[in-house]
């Protein structure tokens, strides 16, 4: 476990935010502020592993991360659990069943088992059949908690709440964008700041396709898993028992992951990380391309690298751009331009288009014949996208956002069709 340095990491941030925005101290007093509070969560050991639930299918109301397998789409409900849903008629999706596995992030999915975070431990679940899945495995204390606490147990996440404070201007706290009060981290709501936040290979056992916001990757025989600073790399070549193989440092900031071809592109807040996978077990430094502070996930496609940058994050950057990079050389990648955006988020390559989940803006589709003259063709507006996957060999786009999960049809990139919508019941 390596809780000392995800708490580290935190601090980093929190010192970071302070720095950033001591220039957007208010001037003049107001009787009260509205702030974001952050409240610790712990679990105790018992509490986390409790029996995974096989429950009825569940409306939506709070989608992460999405993933397809086998005509099926599989969406993160955030910290509670995966809806799986029969996608077999886009026209017309069905909400099968839900697994709750609190604590629940991330996902990827390799012959028909599916590898999911249950907090500080990794499970496999067997959904051979979707409308029942069974808990295979589980694999203790390979993530890390933020810290551990003797009697509280492991703390695993900030709960947000809004909060208004009285502050007047005698309190020392008045002007500040941040402050711990009551066990609590409280952020200046206006500052956008907040604490909560792919898959190829070459193997004949299927494995599926995630959103380009993935921690969990699959490339051959192995699973590949973010966990801080770390990568631990799994040996899956047993399906249903994963053997944890390797772990490597990368940096205290990745946030994302993607396999392409025989290389690993890693996003992180600072940059974006090339890794060789010749030797899948014991991934080879090759390179780092550095820009702007922020987050960013990355799609490759040929020889370039596409990467978005936002705000609003906990990465404290203040950029919104997509930056496309040259991978000719890997050892050298290098800047081919950058593009501003509105708040870019997820995004897929099909054919010779790029999809964009540039957040309330929508979802974003690009021309790219000339990536140094990129042509924009279309725009579905009215949506706050998050991620997206292009489902393979089918002309249709997954995308999930804050109203719940779409389906496109991209048979004419610049006018794109809806197919269908599970939306979110609040």
């Amino acid at each position: 476990m390596k809780n000392r340095w995800q708490t580290i990491g935190l601090l980093l941030i929190l010192t970071g935010f302070m720095f950033s925005f001591s220039s957007c101290l208010k001037d003049s007093c107001d009787g009260s502020t509205t702030f974001i509070r952050y409240n610790p969560i712990y679990k105790t050991v018992d509490e986390i592993r409790q029996d995974i639930q096989i429950l009825p299918a569940r409306s939506l109301k709070n989608p992460g991360k999405i993933y397809y397998y086998k005509d099926h789409i599989i969406v993160n409900e955030l910290r509670e659990g995966l809806h799986i849903i029969d996608n077999t008629d886009p026209a017309n999706p069905l909400n099968v069943s839900f697994v709750q596995i609190p604590g629940n992030v991330d996902m990827a999915v390799k012959g028909d088992m599916m590898y999911v975070d249950n907090y500080i431990d990794l499970l496999t679940i067997d959904i051979s059949d979707p409308r029942n899945p069974v808990v295979q495995n589980r694999t203790n204390d390979v993530f890390s908690s933020i810290s551990l606490h003797q009697e509280l147990g492991h703390l695993v996440y900030y709960e947000q709440t809004e909060e208004t404070v009285e502050i007047e201007c005698s309190d020392p706290r008045w002007g500040n964008v941040s402050f711990w009060d009551r066990g609590g981290i409280f952020f200046d709501a206006s500052s956008g700041i907040s604490l909560n936040s792919n898959t190829t290979g070459s193997s004949a056992v299927q494995a599926g396709v995630a959103g380009s916001m993935a921690r969990f990757a699959i490339y051959d025989d192995f699973l590949y898993t973010i966990d801080n600073f770390d990568v631990d790399v799994f040996d899956i070549t047993t399906v249903s028992d994963p053997a944890l193989e390797n772990t490597f440092s990368v940096s205290w900031d990745i946030e994302t992951l993607f396999p392409y071809e025989d290389k690993m592109f890693i996003g992180a807040a600072s940059g974006m990380y090339i890794y060789d996978l010749a030797n899948a077990s014991n991934p080879i430094y090759l390179s780092k391309f550095e820009h702007a502070r922020a987050c960013d996930p990355v799609f490759v496609k040929d020889n370039y690298a596409y990467v978005t940058l936002r705000d609003g994050t906990p990465c404290e950057g203040f950029a919104n751009q997509l930056d496309i990079i040259d991978i000719t050389s890997l050892t050298n990648p290098t800047l081919v331009k950058s593009y501003e955006m509105d708040n870019p988020h997820g995004l897929s390559i099909k054919g010779n288009h790029l999809y964009i989940c540039d957040g309330a803006s929508g979802l974003k589709v690009y021309n790219l014949e000339d990536v140094e003259d990129l042509e924009l063709t279309e725009t579905a507006e009215n949506l706050d996208t998050y991620d997206i996957i292009s489902i393979p060999g089918k002309n249709i786009a997954l995308v999930v956002g804050k109203d719940g999960l779409y389906q496109f049809d991209t048979t004419d990139p610049s006018d794109l069709k809806e197919i269908s919508s599970i939306n979110i019941n609040r």
